[in-house]
C-alpha cells in the first residue's frame, strides 16, 4: 500500500486534483469478499495527459478490470489519481502500462489488466494493453467492450 493510513483519506472530505501522478496518493480498503474470486470494473471514458512533444492534450478511453486480493482500491482516489494526469505529459504507451503497473504494486490484486484506447494523434488512433500475467482460472473476464476506432467508418 501507499499508505499506512487505516481510514481512507478522500471520502466524505472536499478533495483537490493532486498535481502530479507522483503525489496522487491512492486509498486502498479492506476487500469485503476476500477469499472470492470475482472481477471489477473501472472505465475512464474521458480520460486526459499532455503529449509529451507538442503539450496538446491527448484523449482515451480507459478500462481497468481487476481481481482482487485483499484490498480494493477506493474509487474516488482512484478519479483524483486519473485526472491529476490532466497536467502529466507521457507517450501513451508509458501512461497506459504505468497506470496499471502502479494498481498492480500498490493494490496486490490476483490478477490486473488495463487497457488504453487513445483516440487518433498524427491520423493514427494508439491502443495500449498490459495485464499482470495469465487470468486465473474461473475468473469470468468479458471483453473491454470498446470498439477499434473506426473514424467515420
Amino acid at each position: 500500500m501507499a499508505d499506512d493510513h487505516t481510514q481512507p483519506l478522500y471520502l466524505g472530505q472536499n478533495s483537490s486534483l493532486p498535481a502530479s501522478p507522483e503525489e496522487a496518493v491512492l486509498d486502498y480498503v479492506p476487500n469485503p469478499r476476500a477469499g472470492s474470486l470475482y472481477m471489477v470494473r473501472f472505465a475512464a471514458p474521458e480520460f486526459t495527459s499532455l503529449c509529451p512533444v507538442t503539450g496538446q492534450p491527448d484523449f482515451a478511453h480507459l478500462v481497468i478490470d481487476y481481481a482482487p486480493g485483499e484490498t480494493i482500491v477506493e474509487s474516488k482516489s482512484l478519479k483524483l489519481f486519473l485526472g491529476a494526469f490532466r497536467n502529466h505529459c507521457g507517450f501513451h504507451e508509458d501512461v497506459t502500462v504505468g497506470i496499471g503497473q502502479r494498481l498492480f504494486a500498490e493494490m496486490a490484486p490476483r490478477w490486473l489488466r488495463i487497457g488504453g484506447y487513445w483516440y487518433p494523434r498524427g491520423g493514427i488512433p494508439i491502443d495500449v494493453f498490459w495485464q499482470s500475467g495469465a487470468i486465473p482460472e474461473g475468473l469470468w473476464v468479458p471483453d473491454q467492450g470498446v470498439s477499434s476506432y473506426r473514424g467515420r467508418g
